[in-house]
């Protein structure tokens, strides 16, 4: 029994709990105040707690029963209040209703009071809604529907239904209102207003008709009127010319901004208020007087503007209320004018200088200008061309003086002549005229209309170049049968130009060669005749070098025997010449005659080495034989008989010439050798003499010859090897002794010149022949001559080896036709003496 009793009690909690948080609060709040109804429900739900811990055990089943009457009541009373308040809302709804419909009804008729046509667009909705009297839109004959109201082209030209499509389209996508005044294709007028409002785009169109259609129109203008002003206020402000406005009495009344900084004004309040002036007093007297005269005013004005001096351009006019007037800067024009001008005349001048005729014909073909070539070519008249003729005019005028090429229809030739004024570019023509002159003429058109001639007389020009024409085949056939090889390459690399033997002697095709193959291609294809890489090396350097170009020789030994000599010519337009000679046959010749020369100098050297070895081989000997022969002669040793004095005389004699001439073929190879050295000191020119005298003096005896020496005063000494200088003068003195007949003179002077000592010594003998003087000074050359002398041909050699030591000259003298005379000459510089001695 508990356990029944504590379920009853649990399930009336739970009714409890639900009456007092669900409906029961509910029906107290929608019936009562908010506190009092708080206060009945916490109030219920107390009592009945209180009676359910009294009587929980009793009348559980009572109370769930009671809960639930009580919920019904409270559904009961709430559904009574809404029935109550719906049939109240019903019947205001009615009465707004009938006002509404009453309200749109007086509307409607009001907006339909005239034709026009309603389209509007809900938001959110791409399906307009369209009311109205379509006949305004859409012409007669057409169906009347809503779509083609939409089809703004059906009954608009194309260019207002563009205007209106972008109008709506802004209006839908932006909210962009628009009042459009449009003509249809039926010639209405109609306003086409669009406006975004209640969420809905509405578009109206209505006719426009009497005083509206006159309103609209003069709003048209004025608010045009009104754009352009604004419009031609701003262009006025932001202008950098000044420009200014004047009332009847001269008073400034607009001025822009520009105006304000010319006048150098604060701004343009300031310049009106100070009524500054742009323009000088004299200027704006000028510029009102000529306003009075006329209606416009308009010159070039200087005027000084910060320290500066400017040109404007002023243009002024008159109106019933004032005159306006404008100034704009021509400083930079006037500047480019003169500049032009002095262009222009600088031009004029040039052209004058020019050695070709220039004519210059305007727009409507009259002589414009004219330089000096041009008169002096045609031999035309200065007046006649200061007179500015046409063109057909000169035509004419040169073709009466025959100096035009012979034409079979002058009228045709000139008129093709003339189509130069017409064309774009220029043309070129060559005239062969009656006196043998050829003139190159190019016409140009000018921009400005008019054509420029120029005239070139190119008869020279046509003849040198018949005569390079000429001169180039004829260069042509001299290479083409030149024995050697010659190409040419550019400054490419490339071969340009080759002859016959090039190809023959190279082994190559001709026309492998006309291709213009690269230096390259060329060194490849020889390469199985001559194959060294650095010789390649060198000539491909030396064509296709750019700075630096010199020649190069090259001696080329082939695989086939023959041996070419090659040399690479830089030419002046960049080219390289590169040709081949075959001098097989000279080299061969060239070997054996170097063979031979060796062979020559190698014996010559032999006989050198010989005398010299055999000279010092003799002297030892000569000199003991010598020695026993004094020894022999000196009366200590005993007497001797008549007979042995002779023949020791005799004996003593030879050796002593034998010694001589062992010491000349000794001091011969010493200087040949070049081991011979000077021993140079002062010598005294007159001792010199003196002894080289004494040595001869029994042959003098002995052949009845008289020495005459003849010294110039004050010829004093000189730097030299005396015992050299008297050797070269006692060679001197024997062969001319040896060449003089008996009873004859020889003769010996010395004088004294600014740079030299010179000895001469003259004989007369029967001289020395012309074409013997130069071998006279070679060893062992000897030329008796049909005289007695009798030599080993070694004194005059002597003599030279000895006077080049010293620096000096032996020569004949020429003058002398009779005898011989030689002229030694010393020189007195020390330095050349010491330089020839090393």
């Amino acid at each position: 029994m508990s356990g029944v009793v504590a379920t009853m009690r649990r399930t009336l909690l739970s009714c409890t709990s639900l009456a007092r948080n669900g409906l029961i609060g509910l029906a107290f709040s929608w019936l009562l105040p908010a506190g009092t109804a708080a206060a009945a429900d916490l109030a219920i739900t107390d009592a009945l707690a209180a009676w359910l811990d009294l009587n929980h055990q009793e009348f559980a089943v009572l109370a769930t029963a009671m809960a639930l009457l009580g919920f019904s009541v409270v559904s009961a009373i709430l559904l009574m209040r809404n029935r109550t308040r719906a049939a109240s809302n019903e019947a205001k709804l009615r009465v707004q209703i009938n006002e509404l419909t009453a309200q749109t009804d007086r509307l409607s008729a009001l907006l339909f009071a005239e034709p026009q046509v309603l389209i509007s667009w809900p938001a959110g909705d791409d399906r307009p809604r369209i009311s109205g009297d379509f006949s305004l839109l859409l012409p007669e004959g057409l169906q009347q529907s809503p779509q083609r109201v939409l089809a703004f082209g059906s009954w608009l030209p194309a260019e207002s239904a563009l205007q209106m499509d972008r109008a709506v389209d802004a209006l839908r996508e932006k909210g962009e209102g628009f009042l459009l005044n449009l003509a249809t294709s039926a010639g209405r007028a109609v306003e086409a207003m669009g406006r975004a409002t209640g969420g809905q785009a509405i578009v109206r169109i209505r006719e426009l008709s009497g005083v509206r259609r006159d309103l609209a129109e003069a709003n048209l203008r004025y608010r045009t009127l009104l754009a352009e002003t604004e419009l031609l206020r701003d262009f006025a402000d932001a202008t950098p010319w000044p420009i200014w406005a004047k009332d009847p009495q001269g008073v400034l009344r607009y001025a822009n901004p520009a105006y304000a900084r010319a006048t150098e004004a604060n701004g343009v309040a300031d310049a009106l208020q100070r009524n500054l002036e742009f323009l000088e007093s004299d200027q704006c007297a000028d510029m009102s007087r000529a306003l009075n005269d006329n209606s416009t005013y308009s010159a070039r004005l200087p005027v000084v503007l910060s320290g500066e001096r400017h040109t404007f351009d002023v243009q002024a006019m008159k109106f019933q209320s004032g005159s306006a007037a404008i100034a704009v800067d021509a400083s930079e024009v006037a500047q480019l004018k003169a500049a032009l001008q002095r262009m222009s005349q600088a031009h004029r001048r040039t052209l004058d200088q020019l050695s070709s005729g220039v004519a210059v014909f305007d727009a409507s073909r009259r002589l414009a200008f004219y330089n000096e070539s041009y008169r002096r070519l045609w031999d035309l008249d200065q007046a006649f061309l200061d007179s500015h003729p046409d063109d057909s005019s000169v035509l004419d005028r040169l073709r009466a003086n025959r100096k035009l090429p012979e034409q079979p229809d002058f009228r045709a030739w000139k008129a093709k002549l003339h189509e130069a004024y017409r064309a774009v570019e220029s043309e070129t023509y060559t005239w062969f005229l009656p006196d043998g002159r050829a003139i190159a003429v190019v016409t140009t058109p000018n921009l400005e209309g008019g054509v420029t001639y120029l005239f070139d007389n190119v008869t020279e020009s046509l003849d040198m170049a018949r005569r390079f024409d000429g001169l180039i085949r004829v260069q042509r056939e001299t290479l083409d049968n030149l024995t050697e090889a010659v190409a040419v390459f550019g400054s490419n690399g490339r071969a340009q130009l080759f002859n016959p033997a090039f190809a023959r002697m190279w082994r190559l095709s001709p026309d492998t060669l006309r291709e213009q193959p690269h230096i390259e291609t060329v060194e490849e294809l020889c390469r199985p005749l001559f194959d060294d890489t650095l010789t390649w090396r060198a000539l491909r350097e030396a064509i296709t070098a750019i700075e630096n170009r010199a020649q190069v020789a090259q001696k080329i030994e082939r695989r086939d025997g023959s041996v070419l000599e090659c040399m690479t010519i830089p030419l002046p337009d960049g080219a390289t010449m590169l040709t081949f000679q075959d001098i097989t046959d000279t080299e061969n010749v060239e070997r054996a005659l170097r063979e031979r020369n060796e062979a020559l100098e190698a014996a010559d050297q032999m006989k050198v080495d010989f005398v010299h070895h055999v000279s010092y081989e003799l002297r030892s000997p000569l000199t003991t034989i010598i020695g026993f022969a004094h020894f022999l002669s000196d009366p200590s040793t005993g007497p001797l008989t008549p007979k042995q004095a002779e023949y020791l005389d005799y004996v003593t004699k030879s050796t002593n010439a034998l010694l001589a001439l062992t010491n000349n073929i000794l001091d011969l190879a010493t200087i040949d050798a070049g081991a011979m050295k000077l021993e140079l000191g002062p010598v005294n020119i007159q001792k010199a003499i003196e002894a080289a005298a004494e040595g001869i003096q029994d042959r003098l005896a002995t052949d009845r010859i008289a020495l005459k020496v003849d010294i110039a005063p004050g010829v004093g000494t000189f730097t030299g090897d005396e015992r050299r200088v008297v050797q070269v003068l006692y060679n001197l003195l024997a062969n001319a002794v040896g060449f003089s007949p008996h009873d004859a003179t020889v003769t010996i002077s010395a004088r004294r010149t600014d740079t030299h000592v010179v000895f001469a010594v003259a004989d007369s003998g029967p001289g020395i022949p012309p074409e013997a003087r130069d071998k006279v000074f070679n060893w062992f050359e000897s030329y008796s001559n049909g005289s007695r002398h009798r030599g080993a041909g070694l004194g005059l050699s002597l003599v030279r080896s000895f006077v080049e030591l010293h620096g000096g000259e032996v020569r004949f003298d020429p003058e002398v036709t009779r005898g011989t005379t030689v002229i030694c000459e010393f020189p007195l510089d020390q330095a050349a003496q010491r330089h020839a001695a090393e």
